[in-house]
């Protein structure tokens, strides 16, 4: 039996006749609370999100998303877009409203020649890095391979390639998109050029991307893996991480981290990847590798998709989590004892802190050239709480604000969109920057009314 929960905007129920019209005409399945298969569909892998969306429309097809953005515009309906659902602050789903959910839009293909990637707006990074890899390829992506490539990318995208390689947004060549008035547009340099700037690190704000072409590069075996230390050797390994990237080549890319092992065991460490010729990666490696006695050398010669897989365990499906992330002006010896005292003190096995350094690629990116404006050589700390118990939330959101709050005199102010749990004031302004006053002109232009609302939100300009 389904339940009428399909409201709009003002709490009023949607006329039943409309919602039958429109489940006649969508291809793909159009979901109401009861039916088989809509409480998976309202499930993602952050159990701290529990929303129960009024209905989910499953596409199949761009013209599928045009059919929903059309019925949410005239039933005025809250909507969010679904991609892989990864984003930890849940705004893949939303209480009453519509979710366009596009994890049926799968399809990813290569062209080798080119070296081009079409991606549709519902693939996962396993779904591109399997084909590409086919071609000795990879596109630059994220680090979790469940990761849904479409919010991944509209927030910036930052993963083993990165010193090398840049940002998913400085590889992507153009998108097909669905704007708010149902139109569907392709977004590149020669072809509505502002939204796809706006595009590159504006979030969601814009459309709803249904499909992208990236630039991928040869890449296929990297020499990756886990180097791991116990605990007491945190300052001194952190230190020596710290001064070695320093002068790194750009084909490393390394995050030290404050973790535990799979058995609870706390351990700092550093997971590292080199993307040259891996006789090349063996010397540059060589002085983190002779450094301390290390409980686990795992840094070893493997295909790239299975260096994508490496941590997916350290982020399970169904646990609870809240992150927070800051760029910090430097990693100093005072802000390594600090992250140190206040990791001691977590009681969750699978939260961790992971110290992350971008130099390279993305920095030689403008500020003004893409949406996304933190370019500058920096590090970025992510705190990432995960824990079992919905028992334990508040000690572990309280544990992440503390550190949070502590590291607020090194930080820059700035953060990655993709690595927020919460809302806070002013967060957009601070989210882009120097480019928010560009990006609310484009969001007036793209969409005056806010349809898509659920997202680092840029509010239009009144």
């Amino acid at each position: 039996m389904h339940l009428a929960t399909l409201r709009q905007r003002d709490g009023k129920h949607v006329d039943p006749d409309a919602i039958s019209a429109f489940r006649g005409e969508f291809k793909g399945q159009a979901l109401l609370p009861g039916d088989a298969g809509y409480e998976a569909a309202r499930t993602i892998w952050n159990a701290s999100i529990d929303k129960h969306p009024g209905l989910i429309a499953r596409c199949t097809s761009a013209s599928d998303v045009i059919r929903a953005v059309n019925f949410a515009r005239a039933n005025d309906l809250l909507v969010a877009v679904k991609s892989g659902g990864h984003n930890v602050a849940g705004r893949s789903l939303c209480d009453d409203g519509l979710v366009i959910d596009l994890s049926q839009m799968k399809h990813v293909s290569v062209d080798a020649e080119t070296r081009t990637v079409y991606v549709q707006g519902g693939a996962l990074l396993a779904d591109i890095d399997r084909q590409t890899h086919l071609h000795g390829l990879a596109v630059p992506t994220g680090v979790v391979s469940g990761t849904g490539i479409a919010g991944l990318t509209l927030g910036g995208g930052v993963g083993f390639l990165v010193r090398k390689y840049g940002m998913t947004i400085d590889n992507l060549l153009s998108c097909e998109v669905v704007t708010a008035n149902g139109d569907l547009v392709t977004a590149s340099a020669d072809s509505n050029a502002d939204l796809f700037w706006g595009l590159r690190g504006g979030g969601g704000n814009f459309g709803i991307v249904t499909s992208f072409v990236f630039r991928a590069h040869p890449v296929k075996t990297v020499l990756s893996g886990l180097l791991l230390y116990p605990r007491a050797d945190a300052r001194e390994v952190l230190r020596h991480y710290r001064d070695f990237m320093k002068t790194a080549p750009e084909e490393l890319t390394a995050y030290g981290a404050l973790l535990s092992t799979p058995d609870g065991v706390p351990v700092v460490g550093m997971i590292v990847c080199y993307c040259g010729d891996v006789a090349e990666g063996e010397r540059v490696l060589a002085p983190i590798r002779q450094f301390g006695t290390p409980v686990l050398d795992g840094i070893e010669p493997m295909p790239f998709p299975v260096m994508q897989s490496l941590i997916e365990q350290s982020f399970p499906d169904k646990s609870y989590n809240y992150w927070k992330s800051t760029f910090v002006k430097a990693i100093d010896d005072d802000t390594i004892d600090l992250l140190i005292e206040h990791a001691a003190r977590t009681t969750s096995p699978l939260t961790s802190v992971i110290i992350e350094y971008y130099a390279g690629a993305p920095t030689r990116v403008e500020p003004t050239q893409t949406a996304f404006a933190h370019r500058a050589p920096q590090y970025n700390i992510n705190l990432t709480a995960q824990w079992l118990d919905a028992a334990e939330t508040d000690q572990h959101i309280g544990w992440t604000r503390a550190l949070f709050d502590a590291l607020r005199p090194q930080s820059t102010g700035a953060y990655l969109p993709n690595f927020f749990s919460d809302e806070v004031p002013d967060q957009a302004k601070v989210a882009f920057g120097a480019n928010y006053a560009r990006l609310a002109a484009l969001k007036t232009k793209y969409d005056p009314t806010n349809f898509f609302s659920l997202n680092q939100n840029i509010k239009p300009m009144r």
